[in-house]
């Protein structure tokens, strides 16, 4: 007997992009992360089950122990906090809260300084709009997604008008340091996301938890912000909110499927400071290509994708879940700081580009240079502002910020295009957040027409 026919058509799959190798080396970024811890809270990412999200308190007197990760900061710390909230159900729709709460633990009261701090929804504050793959944004409006707008917010220096410039917590006592809805009411889906970023500066020891609280409701039935007692139940009965994320992968296996895994735990590390000179011994400077070629540095290379430095830049964890990340991958929220004393050695004038770029994920160049696609695929891999201070063919300081968008593969625009005489000596300062809802790794391209 024949088989049967499909009565449909055989649907018509789109062709994947061709690629295309760009020869190239890739260097290890020079420089490394500091020491100031970061309270990294994003798992789960999408939050379903109100709870514990990240907690660093001590777990003495707390019904979940395990949650309670036991964590004192003092000095210099940094949050971050990423979720995505979607209800279980169509006509549930509730908001939910994000409480970060910090408690003083001593006899004396606690200063907490916010230095820069921003915090925003997708909707409707930072829709994902489309956006074109270069944009200057000098003046700070061109942003898709909320962890782009946040980022480009503290790169500038900036503390939301909702934040106050410090905390004071008496002795033995606990204040909320958000207290801010993720609302899903009018939404089609009804999903939405809020991410928050601080720097911070504490007088004195503190613990820090961030939770997770359906919206509580008046006696008019109208939602109100809970109450930091409320919170505290949630802190002291509480257990971890969810559903759990996908189980990260260890890091000792290196063969197979590798599952990163969201982050929830302390990581170290808010800034990577790097000089990029030669390699020779005792340089200063960084000797631009030869015409027609170009280098690069990776950015956030994780393991796996090291594009043949072996470098891991993901930030250690200092303490984590056992069902989160074992490095905080992607370094969402760690500034990238590099200074590029870039020098003509050649004997004519040079024409110089500076490029960011994001090419295809590789441990090792298997084609012996970055891999690209010919095309523009179609998840988007990086969306933020990046800051780029230098001084004009004309020797005139400048300062310029551009906004990005870059696909899986794509090759980037030049940033800057700097004309350069022979013997010229020029430095640029190149400053971004690594924002989330990025994907590494990316490179930083330095390239000679």
């Amino acid at each position: 007997m024949l088989p049967l026919l499909p009565i449909f058509p055989i649907a018509q799959t789109t062709p994947p992009p061709q690629e295309i190798v760009q020869p190239r080396i890739v260097r290890p970024l020079a420089g490394s992360l500091d020491a100031v811890p970061v309270f990294n809270s994003n798992s789960p990412e999408k939050v379903q089950a109100e709870g514990i999200l990240l907690s660093t308190f001590p777990p003495a007197g707390k019904k979940s122990k395990s949650a309670h990760l036991n964590f004192p900061f003092r000095g210099r710390f940094d949050l971050f906090a990423h979720h995505v909230f979607q209800p279980t159900t169509p006509d549930d729709l509730r908001s939910l809260y994000l409480g970060v709460i910090l408690h003083n633990p001593g006899k004396q009261a606690v200063r907490v300084d916010i230095l820069q701090a921003a915090s925003y929804l997708s909707q409707p504050d930072a829709p994902f709009a489309e956006l074109p793959p270069v944009a200057e944004n000098n003046l700070g409006t061109i942003f898709a997604g909320p962890g782009d707008r946040v980022m480009n917010e503290i790169l500038r220096g900036q503390r939301q008008s909702s934040f106050p410039p410090q905390l004071i917590i008496p002795p033995g006592q606990s204040q909320m340091l958000v207290n801010l809805p993720i609302l899903v009411q009018g939404l089609e889906p009804p999903i939405n996301g809020r991410s928050t970023f601080m720097r911070l500066r504490s007088s004195g020891t503190v613990y820090a938890a961030s939770l997770a609280m359906y919206a509580p409701t008046d006696s008019t039935g109208q939602e109100r912000s809970p109450t930091l007692e409320e919170w505290q139940q949630i802190l002291e009965r509480g257990n971890l909110a969810g559903p759990r994320d996908k189980t990260p992968t260890p890091p000792e296996q290196t063969s197979g499927k590798v599952v990163y895994g969201r982050v929830a735990g302390v990581a170290q590390g808010s800034q990577w400071r790097s000089q990029l000179v030669d390699s020779s011994s005792g340089a200063s400077s960084l000797s631009i290509p030869s015409p027609g070629e170009a280098f690069s540095y990776g950015l956030s290379m994780l393991n796996q994708g090291t594009l043949g430095t072996s470098q891991i830049q993901s930030a250690p964890m200092l303490i984590r879940y056992p069902d989160t990340a074992y490095r905080a991958h992607g370094n969402y929220g760690i500034q990238y700081s590099l200074s590029l004393p870039l020098q003509n050695n050649s004997d004519r004038d040079r024409t110089v580009t500076v490029s960011l770029e994001t090419p295809l994920k590789e441990d090792k160049l298997s084609q012996g240079g970055l891999r690209f696609f010919s095309s523009p695929a179609k998840q988007v891999f990086f969306r933020g502002t990046v800051r780029l201070r230098y001084n004009d063919d004309q020797n005139l300081p400048r300062t310029k910020y551009v906004h990005l968008v870059q696909t899986r593969g794509q090759q980037g625009e030049p940033l800057l295009t700097l004309r350069m005489k022979k013997g010229d000596r020029r430095l640029i300062q190149l400053d971004f957040l690594y924002p989330p809802d990025a994907t590494p790794p990316q490179v930083l391209t330095i390239g000679t027409k």
